[in-house]
């Protein structure tokens, strides 16, 4: 697909950090699976990652985590 941000790169596959910050919480994952521009490296991710995503995130937050480190794992 055309990259939605720079207009001029196409995403391919790979993988991706994904970086999340409510409150005092911060939530680092790792090799996250996304489409990523070529040109300028915004990435996108599939609803089902996202969601994955978003769970480990609220799951850190409702732990008190100040700073978590994931590796992503479908």
């Amino acid at each position: 697909m055309k990259c939605v941000l720079c207009k001029h790169g196409v995403t391919k596959p790979g993988k991706t950090t994904v970086v999340l910050q409510r409150g005092e919480t911060s939530v680092i994952i790792k090799d996250v699976p996304a489409e990523i521009c070529e040109n300028c490296g915004e990435y996108y991710l599939a609803a089902d990652v996202t969601e994955t995503v978003l769970n480990l995130a609220e799951e850190a937050v409702h732990r008190k985590s100040e700073v978590e480190i994931l590796r992503f794992a479908a």
